[in-house]
């Protein structure tokens, strides 16, 4: 969040007032509106706090000249949208930007120590002071949330009066106000205190942090959504809510999905054809395309019917194969296998025109190199473009281990786009050769501590889900496990050796029965993907002195013996030998949330050092 400028009154880029003249809070880039103040999400800006609006209306007051479409036909097939749209610009000639709401509502005054909503201080116009003390407000440090989304105020009147008995009844209804103070003994909640002028004792924050604390007050999740204003009538939910501090992570966390340009959807001409793909999609017959196309666009297809047909007949091609039903993880993985079998094949850039998104070729070295380290395959991928979605958000719970009831929508009103962003860079592919690959996963040993990691995600994932049968089955396995920790090792060597930030270096994955393969690419926002250095990473000789390296480096860490011999660590124990200070990562760096790794699975135990697939390295 970049300190907001002075506030004053907005005017267009051509000086008229926007429609409505909204006071301007601050700023944030468009990356952040996705990933960390993306809707539903709270922004502190200064002394004050607020909630970013739903996508309701936001067709009408996003301009398009600096909020522009995007088009993915693949991600858009995925999430049910017919195109995507970056989040507004936030500068100084902007005429709007995101909309936000105050939330909490709750804010005490340092001078006189009263807590109550924001109004009922009867503030000044534009300002958050207290209209008695002229003293900043303090927005409330805890609000409450549930696992369906909903967030709340922290009911204080409750906490306050529960040792009379209050429960659930109406809030006020003693006549009282109420009054928070600090007494100043420690940082803990002990010392936040209380009361209410009423009369009833005062109490202290401690204990309100309680899984059950709320439930022992009798109370229940009301189902409001502040995201979508006071209009939006409250949810029947029912859920306990939990208390929260207002700056937790697990208030907000964004679903966020991605997918790569690929041919023959990289070269953007197939752009003009974003709304009509569903009407496309339906027909069989070139002549009906046709007809189609003429209808649609009164008269010439600005994309000729032959690229047309081949367009339609490649994304029938990622249809999931034997599936009645396919469900959105069957569908995802067709879009990542996909991928795969590009990143593959190549795409060389001598081929396309200027306009291709994605050029991918093989390096001019000798690739034997690598056969001894179990690695084939290398692709140096020149240029590439992802697009990534905020599809919607939880609260409580990571976005990987959520089901469907559980991720909020962006909107009250169904939509037909959804925000995103689209980035550039460059990457390193290679593969795992499957021969070697297929041994080493059948070794009892390799296996025991795959099924270990595999068990502890799958209960944790079935103790966030609301209905633990509706879970999906956790990925994990030795094949994947092994791949999202070379992925590691590779990012963190990189970041040594070529002068990456590792923040600014990401992983794609692609792990099932008929893929082993991983993509570490510097697809950002800024330059620092987008100047060719991790590509020259890829030729085979420097690629085999970085695995080397990287193998090598892992075969010890500052906390070992403690790491290496882990019989658990990482979040609900779903991580065995793996920690910060050896294989984790930047969390934007990572497609799982630093879970599911095990380096020992890379280089061995010291009881065991065959165990890792790279462990011959070591012995040279």
């Amino acid at each position: 969040m970049t300190p907001p400028p002075a506030r004053r009154r907005r005017t267009g880029a051509d000086g008229a007032a926007p429609a409505r003249n909204l006071p301007r809070r601050g700023t944030v880039r468009r990356a952040q509106a996705i990933t960390t103040y993306g809707v539903g999400s709270l922004v502190a800006v200064d002394q004050e706090s607020f909630i970013v609006s739903g996508l309701d209306g936001a067709d009408e007051h996003w301009s398009s000249d600096e909020s522009p479409r995007i088009h993915e036909r693949r991600l858009a097939r995925l999430l049910g949208v017919q195109h995507f749209r970056l989040p507004p610009a936030s500068e100084d000639t902007s005429r709007d930007g995101i909309r936000v709401r105050r939330f909490p509502l709750m804010h005490s005054c340092p001078e006189c120590n009263d807590l109550r909503r924001h109004r009922d201080f009867n503030p000044p116009a534009g300002r958050s002071v207290c209209g008695t003390c002229e003293a900043d407000l303090v927005p409330s440090r805890f609000v409450i949330a549930c696992e369906a989304g909903h967030l709340d105020d922290f009911p204080y009147w409750h906490w306050v009066h529960r040792a009379a008995g209050a429960g659930a009844t109406t809030a006020g209804q003693c006549g009282g106000t109420l009054k928070m103070r600090t007494s100043g003994r420690s940082s803990s909640l002990r010392s936040i205190l209380v009361s209410c002028t009423c009369g009833v004792p005062e109490v202290s924050m401690e204990g309100s942090f309680r899984k059950s604390a709320l439930k022992d007050l009798g109370l229940r999740c009301r189902g409001t959504r502040p995201w979508l204003g006071t209009s939006a009538p409250a949810q029947v939910c029912g859920m306990t809510p939990r208390t929260l501090q207002r700056g937790s992570s697990a208030v907000w966390q964004p679903v966020l999905k991605s997918a790569l340009s690929i041919p023959p959807w990289s070269d953007g001409r197939a752009d003009p054809l974003a709304e009509h793909w569903e009407e496309l999609r339906k027909l069989s017959s070139r002549a009906e395309v046709e007809m189609c196309l003429k209808f649609a666009f009164k008269g010439e297809s600005p994309v000729p019917i032959d690229e047309v047909m081949t367009l339609l007949d490649a994304e029938r091609e990622e249809d999931p194969s034997g599936e009645d039903a396919p469900t959105f993880d069957h569908r995802y993985r067709a879009l990542r296998s996909k991928e795969y079998e590009r990143l593959r094949a190549g795409n060389d850039e001598r081929e396309h025109s200027r306009d291709e998104q994605f050029v991918c070729e093989t390096p001019l070295g000798d690739t034997t190199a690598l056969h001894p380290l179990g690695v084939t395959g290398p692709m140096l991928v020149k240029k590439l473009r992802e697009v990534r979605a905020l599809k919607a958000f939880t609260r409580l719970s990571d976005p990987d281990s959520a089901v469907d009831p559980h991720e909020v929508p962006l909107s009250d009103s169904p939509l037909r786009w959804l925000p995103a962003m689209e980035v550039r860079g460059e990457g390193v592919f290679l593969r795992l050769d499957e021969d070697r690959l297929g041994s080493w996963e059948k070794a009892t040993a390799v296996a025991a501590r795959a099924e270990r990691i595999r068990t502890a995600h799958q209960r944790t994932l079935e103790q966030r889900a609301g209905d633990p049968s509706r879970v999906a089955p956790s990925p994990a396995t030795a094949r994947m496990v092994l791949l999202h920790t070379l992925a590691h090792a590779l990012i963190n060597e990189w970041s040594l050796e070529a002068g990456y930030p590792s923040a600014s270096l990401r992983e794609r994955l692609y792990a099932a029965d008929d893929m082993a393969g991983v993509l570490v690419y510097t697809a950002t926002s800024d330059s620092a993907g987008s100047l060719g250095g991790l590509v020259a990473q890829g030729e085979p000789d420097h690629l085999d002195r970085t695995i080397r390296s990287a193998v090598r480096r892992a075969e010890w860490c500052s906390s070992d013996p403690l790491c290496v011999e882990s019989e658990a660590s990482g979040t609900g124990g779903t991580n065995l030998a793996a920690c910060h200070a050896c294989v984790m990562l930047p969390e934007t760096s990572c497609e799982h949330n630093n879970i599911l790794l095990d380096r020992a699975l890379l280089v061995g135990t010291p009881e065991d050092p065959h165990l890792g697939f790279f462990s011959g390295i070591l012995a040279c």
